[in-house]
């Protein structure tokens, strides 16, 4: 582990895939950038699809490793013989028993966790969501752990932070959107995006929409053919900088996941679609709270439905401006830093 003068040394285990997409990757990359700044050095575990579903991946230190903790620990100590100083997991399917294995990587075991619905083993357990109850993991945490919850942690690059003053001052004023952002995940599930796209070109009430896909989104040709034929839709593969691409549109239709924390901090009012069981929960609260438009289901919502929700929504520039408002107070992106020091921190306790 890091003496007192070298790096800390901070240990990822995450997959991403097509069955569940690259979300958890994505806000651990966050976090693993701001524990950089603050000089941790990190690794990345993870499975063998990850880097073909988040392409960010190639850019940090990593491993492909196999499921069982075991394949994980081996792997922290192949890089660093004396083991890492702190670990993240972002894994559903590893609850307790799996986290107590892993933890014997490191000093400190970070659990990131989406469902307050199992045992946890770890030192700090972050869940990042809206509503989030603190009191939930009561009987689901070892003594002494810390609990970070709710979106003061939310995960977020901190390009989002530093626009979040120009995108306040863009949206102070109510008016019908120009510039439509559809973002709905990296893996694009069922054919969502292509969906979306045929829609929007048959309204005719916008400028450009702006259509973000995954390298791997089953979407892409759909998607193109379609801006091939409409000259105000353009569609971008594997984007960089999304966080610009939030500034500069009016409105964004996105999936429910870690980039409804990114629209929250730059206040894009949205239209949400979910896309697994497990983000029904949340957007039906955002919904109810007023803090997005919410469509539906997108396995239960036919063509018509999706276009009519889209059409109704892009039409109420009203309700946009609220939507905008309630969901700018949420969340201001510094999150990812504050989960960094709080980790770093617990290492001299």
């Amino acid at each position: 582990m890091a003496g007192p003068s070298e790096a800390p040394r901070v240990a990822f285990r995450l997959d991403a895939s097509g069955a569940i997409g690259g979300g958890h990757a994505m806000r651990c990359l966050s976090l693993a950038r701001a524990l950089a700044d603050r000089g941790a050095d990190c690794l990345f575990l993870v499975n063998g699809e990850a880097e073909a579903v988040v392409p960010a991946l190639a850019g940090v230190a990593r491993r492909v490793v196999g499921p069982t903790p075991e394949a994980a620990v081996a792997a922290v100590r192949a890089a660093w013989p004396d083991g890492a100083d702190a670990a993240v997991c972002d894994l559903y399917r590893w609850t307790a028993p799996e986290e107590r294995i892993f933890a014997a990587a490191a000093r400190r075991l970070l659990v990131i966790d989406d469902l307050i619905a199992a045992q946890h083993h770890c030192d700090l357990l972050l869940n990042q969501n809206f509503g989030a109850d603190p009191a939930g993991y009561d009987g689901l945490l070892p003594p002494g752990c810390r609990r970070l919850i709710g979106l003061d942690h939310a995960l977020l690059r901190p390009d989002f932070a530093a626009l979040r003053p120009a995108a306040l001052e863009r949206r102070r004023e109510a008016g019908r959107p120009r510039t439509i952002l559809v973002s709905l995940g990296l893996t694009d599930v069922g054919g969502i995006t292509g969906r979306v796209c045929a829609a929007l070109a048959a309204i005719p009430d916008f400028a450009r929409a702006e259509v973000v896909l995954g390298p791997a989104a089953p979407s892409i040709p759909r998607a193109r053919t379609i801006a091939a034929a409409d000259p105000r839709i353009r569609c971008h593969v594997g984007l960089d900088d999304m966080a610009q691409v939030m500034l500069q549109a009016d409105a964004a239709i996105g999936a429910m996941g870690s980039s409804s924390w990114e629209r929250c901090c730059l206040g894009l009012p949205t239209l949400a679609v979910t896309l697994a069981d497990n983000q029904r929960p949340t957007a039906l609260a955002l919904a109810a709270s007023g803090i997005v438009a919410l469509a539906g289901d997108a396995a239960v919502l036919d063509d018509a439905a999706l276009r009519a929700a889209i059409a109704a929504f892009l039409a109420d520039a009203d309700q946009q401006h609220r939507l905008s408002q309630a969901s700018a107070a949420l969340c201001d992106g510094l999150g990812a830093g504050r989960v960094a020091t709080a980790l770093l921190d617990s290492l001299d306790g």
